[in-house]
């Protein structure tokens, strides 16, 4: 019987401002050139990366709860609790809101509403989804 496991990738970065933008420099000390870009729906997107983002601070324990991540974001915590529920999603639809693959009916709002908490019954929810 085989176990799951989890890989967990981590490159060192270094954010640096310049002229008011934030710079991605490489372990290597060097400027990193281009724009990472998507083509998924640009709300849900940057939801995704929020959400994940929390998790991380939270699962880093830089925040021991979510009232105190929400108060340091300065955002209200139940909008944070709704936010975290979508790093529940399969990775397969994080993936397909990524490439701007998901159904039209799939959006924020109708995320936030709920979703269901099994992968194979959110793949179901997604294929349903009125388009």
């Amino acid at each position: 019987m085989d176990k799951a496991h989890t890989i967990t990738i981590r490159v060192p970065l270094t954010l640096k401002k310049h002229g008011g933008r934030k710079l991605i420099i490489t372990p290597g000390g060097r400027e990193a050139k281009g724009k990472a870009e998507t083509s998924g729906d640009p709300s849900l997107v940057k939801a995704l990366a929020r959400a994940f983002r929390w998790r991380g601070l939270l699962e880093s324990g830089a925040f021991a709860t979510i009232q105190e991540l929400a108060a340091a974001e300065k955002i209200n915590p139940s909008y944070v609790s709704r936010m975290l529920r979508l790093t529940l999603l399969a990775p397969e639809m994080v993936e397909t809101i990524l490439d701007g693959r998901q159904p039209e009916g799939l959006t924020l709002p109708a995320l936030l509403e709920g979703v269901p908490v099994g992968w194979g019954e959110q793949r179901a929810a997604c294929a349903g989804a009125p388009q």
